[in-house]
């Protein structure tokens, strides 16, 4: 009786060795993905954040395109283009209540608001509404290629004239 006694390891595997690789590789992944969002959000900070906005001079074209005495309006600029006596001035077309798009009526001869009902004279003076300011009068000027140009950011404290 020697009592050969088999010294070869079992292929036993222990469970609790397999749940906390699990664990293990659940908790690196997350980490993983954590960074991840990290550098991104990092990145989106660090890049310029640019509004890429067309510019506010607006090119109206010829001044002998506007006959004496019509407001057009251009829905791409947000503006009227008024030939009035003394000569052109620019309006901007968007009502100082809410910030709505205006429309000419040339049956009625006014500016009226489609939102809430503000309307004005062509020179831009309120009638009535919520509109709680004028329409304000913007730049203009003759370029050296003799175009009507308008600054919309620049509304005029005083109403000035284009003279043709």
């Amino acid at each position: 009786m020697s009592g050969n006694v088999s010294t070869t390891p079992t292929a036993q595997t222990d469970p609790g060795s397999s749940r906390r690789q699990a664990f293990i590789q659940l908790g690196v992944g997350s980490i993983c993905v954590a960074c991840a969002g990290a550098s991104v959000f990092g990145y989106e900070f660090l890049a310029p954040n640019v509004l890429y906005e067309p510019s506010p001079i607006t090119n109206a074209g010829k001044p002998d395109r506007y006959p004496q005495g019509t407001v057009t309006q251009d829905l791409q600029a947000g503006i009227y283009i008024v030939h009035g006596p003394e000569g052109l001035y620019a309006l901007s077309a968007v009502c100082t209540h809410l910030g709505c798009l205006t429309a000419w009526k040339p049956e009625l001869g006014i500016v009226a608001c489609p939102c809430h009902g503000s309307k004005f004279r062509r020179d831009g003076t309120k009638i009535e509404g919520p509109a709680p300011n004028p329409l304000p009068w913007l730049k203009a000027w003759i370029s050296d290629e003799g175009d009507l140009l308008v600054d919309r950011s620049a509304p005029l404290e005083q109403k000035q004239f284009v003279r043709t």
